[in-house]
């Protein structure tokens, strides 16, 4: 993340937090990386390791950095995820990041709502058994409400609609609210489907997850 530059004739704050208008930043150094976010986001679970930190009269005895940000010894690519869903309220996972990954440092910073999602994320993830020579493959797609029949009608090939769970809504922006879903749905293959196939049919789940899916 690219710090604020010094203004020449200026001296840098030596402070991890800056007041600007109504709103509060906080600097973090996170294993070498720099993270500039607000205490209000930082404060939105207030049981978490990082609510504790920002608060005037914090128990942490966390040390700073000669640029006055807070030093935080994780990795600061699984502290993106963390940070993103303290500031939207989604898990979204880059492909080369890993969930268990995601769950460590969930349970590290003690937010307890985003380990009870990336546990569920696992549990749908690890849900593949093998019956009679066949496997499942399931997949997780996200949608809003007025998007589930267009995702629904663009399901062929032997995909199959297995569940759909109510993530409630995550914005309010004074229009109607609008539901958001994880619809689950799966394809049964051959243990011994021919690789073309289903490289194929692989190309196809793509497809199905790009028009259903925003995660």
């Amino acid at each position: 993340m690219a710090e604020n530059v010094e203004k020449p004739g200026s001296p840098m704050e030596n402070n991890c937090s800056i007041k600007n208008g109504n709103k509060q930043w906080v600097k973090l150094n996170v294993g070498g990386t720099y993270f500039l976010t607000t205490k209000t986001t930082l404060a939105r679970h207030p049981n978490s390791f990082l609510h504790r930190l920002v608060q005037e009269d914090s128990d942490l005895d966390t040390d700073k950095d000669e640029t006055g940000a807070y030093l935080i010894d994780r990795d600061p690519n699984y502290f993106s995820p963390i940070l993103n869903y303290l500031r939207h309220g989604k898990l979204v996972i880059n492909k080369d990041l890993a969930e268990e990954g995601i769950l460590e440092e969930a349970e590290f910073y003690n937010i307890a709502e985003l380990v009870t999602l990336v546990k569920d994320r696992i549990g749908l993830r690890d849900n593949v058994c093998g019956r009679g020579g066949k496997k499942h493959v399931y997949r997780v797609l996200q949608c809003h409400e007025d998007e589930l029949t267009q995702m629904v009608s663009t399901m062929s090939d032997g995909w199959k609609f297995e569940q759909l769970v109510n993530i409630g809504s995550q914005y309010n922006y004074g229009q109607d609210e609008h539901a958001e879903f994880l619809c689950v749905v799966s394809r049964e293959y051959g243990v011994a489907e021919n690789s073309e196939v289903r490289g194929e049919r692989e190309d196809r789940a793509k497809v199905l997850q790009q028009k259903g899916s925003r995660m």
